[in-house]
């Protein structure tokens, strides 16, 4: 029988903690990242609005998480049975396959047995784990214009209403308002000071910010509301090159971006962020001299809004403005960050 959760305080703090007593009977959902852990996960760990905390691992799954990928919750249960150790690194060899009882007996293995083994240890099902992980690529045949039967039978979904209630825990939508939209996609990249967050389209990247960033919930929202779009954990091309190019300036090895970027806003704030990207690495500037550089002297405090409405850091350097004292002056991943980044740029420089 799962274990009846304490408080979300309590299991927060045995997070934070890293206490064992809850392992494998208490797991913690990240809403930032899209992943669950076990509350004794070595990364870094979230803010207490930011997690959901449940008592098995079909309830993280079924809530839309997906297993991290540092601390391999499901690797739990496999360690302890063979049988499952063996199917689950098979998925995880070929994540888009649609698995059925025939290819079990494929695999000689007997469909009751990899049944009761998998409820033993999962609380669910194999053939359940399976489609749970399948419903990634209906949603994906909705965004390409599919009926929504289409997508629901690609997903694995017999049941009409249970497809849709897999999709609106999922990416906080519908499948029918999902049907000829791109699905904006959310993956995480590890960097030397901290976890950051991107967002994009199959074109562009849309957001790149730090995890910790307090108003990163709320420009989420922003962006679904921008884009009249969902954004489900996943990845493109976009985010496969900013991870790219972020691993080659960390390593001092390059301060150029390429990678697409969607830019929102008036024309006067993307002037604004047009001159940041043109500041070369190891320089910075005052918010005056932006103005003046833009031909607006008069428009400090305009420069100051549209530097703030940048979603893109590090990629478009509005760490690279400083208060015109020479002073360090507000950043959204905090003024440490900041500061780290000014003299990582000198030195690449």
């Amino acid at each position: 029988m799962p274990l009846t959760l304490p408080s979300p305080e309590t299991l927060y703090a045995a997070l934070i903690a890293r206490d064992p007593a809850y392992d494998g009977h208490a797991f913690v959902g990240v809403r930032t990242t899209g992943v669950f852990c076990r509350l004794t996960c070595a990364a870094r760990k979230p803010h207490f609005e930011n997690t959901r905390f449940f008592a098995t691992i079909p309830a993280c799954l079924e809530a839309g998480f997906r297993p991290c990928l540092r601390c391999r919750p499901l690797d739990q249960a496999g360690g302890r049975e063979p049988l499952v150790a063996l199917l689950l690194s098979r998925m995880e060899q070929d994540p888009d396959r649609s698995w059925s009882e025939e290819d079990l007996v494929a695999l000689q293995l007997d469909p009751s047995t990899v049944r009761r083994a998998f409820k033993r240890h999962l609380g669910m099902t194999f053939l359940d784990l399976a489609r749970l992980r399948c419903l990634g690529r209906g949603m994906d045949r909705l965004a390409a214009g599919a009926p929504v039967i289409d997508a629901q039978l690609e997903a694995g979904y017999a049941s009409d209403g249970g497809f849709r209630g897999a999709v609106a825990r999922l990416v906080g939508d519908c499948p029918a308002r999902l049907r000829s939209r791109d699905l904006l996609k959310a993956d995480w990249i590890e960097t030397p000071i901290g976890a950051m967050l991107a967002v994009a389209d199959p074109h562009a990247l849309h957001l790149l910010e730090f995890f910790d960033r307090k108003a990163l919930p709320t420009e989420l929202t922003r962006l679904r509301e921008r884009t009249h779009s969902s954004i489900s954990f996943g990845r493109t091309a976009p985010i496969t090159q900013i991870e790219a190019e972020l691993r080659a300036y960390f390593d001092a090895r390059s301060a150029t971006f390429s990678t697409s970027l969607a830019q929102p806003g008036s024309a006067f704030t993307r002037r604004v962020w047009q001159e940041l990207a043109a500041i070369p690495p190891g320089i910075t500037r005052s918010y005056a001299g932006l103005a003046a550089a833009l031909g607006r002297p008069s428009a400090v405090r305009a420069v100051a809004r549209a530097n703030g409405a940048n979603q893109i850091a590090i990629a478009i350097p509005c760490h690279r403005v400083i208060g015109s004292d020479g002073s360090l002056t507000g950043y959204g991943g905090g003024l440490w960050r900041k500061q780290w980044l000014i003299e990582h740029e000198r030195k690449l420089a």
